[in-house]
């Protein structure tokens, strides 16, 4: 697993919207309140992404996690046949921002495609809830799901854990503690995920201004999740510093190729191929963070949606969606 030489040249396609971006002007998240950035990201979601897909059916949760509960949304694609196969998602935005409703047309895409349930989890955002709460939540919310399978209509030994950016984290920290469990994991999806306990890499000098998630964004999602530098030690945060990687689940790791989490992301990968962990890689050229997002716009975006309906069709053992 190679490094790259960065900085890349943009998508053509990427770098005209990064351009309108530009020109639109809007203040990046760092100079908002977080509520204020929560409620600018969920109109402003909606603005690229795919159009929303009827599913069969759509049910909203609430799910136990220690003395709490947090919302989570159950979706049933068209072709799915109980016990279905399952993917749990878990929504990227720093932490701080980003929901369920957000991401809304993204898993019923998933659903559809890979002929599956997926469980959306709106798990508890910083400042309001600081480190661990959100690893906490969402590994409550897996052991949650296996333990109802039989309630929510899923077959536990074709369950699938898959996240975006600081999503991706909380599902690489989960499929972690999942191996540790012996929880049957059938796999994971890390799209672009933070692994790292600092942002010194190469990808992230290349790309810390000018490709839409810049250096201050990063640290003003870091300062409101985390309680201190210290937490930055604990691997529920920076998966890279696991103590082993024998084991885990096998691994679909789809990275932008401008992102400033690229390096990271592919350090995660050489550490799970050094453990003979088998991953699955893909890097999407001249796309950047949050591109997956963005399929309304871009058709690296598609192809990328494309590539992991095929590779959980491959793992659920699903036919292909007519």
């Amino acid at each position: 697993m190679a490094d790259l030489q960065h900085p890349r040249p943009l998508d053509p396609q990427v770098a005209d919207l990064v351009a309108r971006v530009k020109r639109a002007n809007r203040p990046p998240y760092w100079q908002y309140t977080p509520q204020d950035a929560r409620a600018f990201h969920e109109k402003a979601s909606k603005v690229l992404e795919i159009a929303p897909a009827p599913v069969a059916q759509v049910r909203d949760l609430s799910i136990p996690v220690g003395d709490a509960h947090i919302g989570a949304r159950l979706y049933t694609g068209m072709q799915a046949r109980e016990p279905a196969p399952l993917v749990i998602f878990a929504h990227g935005g720093g932490f701080t921002i980003g929901s369920v409703e957000s991401y809304d047309a993204i898993c019923r895409m998933l659903a559809n495609g890979a002929c599956c349930k997926v469980l959306s989890l709106d798990y508890r955002l910083a400042p309001e809830y600081r480190f661990p709460t959100a690893a906490e939540d969402v590994y409550a919310a897996w052991r949650w799901a296996f333990d109802e399978h039989t309630t929510i209509g899923i077959d536990p030994q074709r369950v699938a854990g898959m996240g975006d950016s600081a999503g991706g984290t909380l599902t690489a920290q989960a499929a972690l503690r999942a191996r540790d469990d012996r929880l049957p994991l059938a796999a994971q999806v890390l799209l672009y995920p933070g692994t790292s306990a600092w942002q010194d890499t190469q990808s992230h000098r290349a790309y810390a201004e000018g490709y839409l998630l810049d250096a201050k964004t990063i640290q003003w999602f870091f300062n409101h999740y985390l309680r201190d530098d210290a937490d930055r030690m604990d691997w529920r945060f920076a998966p890279l510093d696991a103590p082993e990687f024998a084991g885990l689940a096998p691994v679909f790791l789809q990275l932008a190729e401008c992102d400033p989490l690229v390096d990271e992301g592919l350090a995660y990968g050489r550490k799970l191929e050094d453990a003979r962990v088998r991953v699955d890689l893909k890097v999407y050229e001249g796309a950047i963070h949050s591109f997956y997002n963005m399929g309304g716009a871009l058709r690296v975006a598609r192809q990328a949606h494309r590539d992991t309906v095929d590779y959980l069709r491959s793992v659920f053992g699903t036919s292909k969606a007519t």
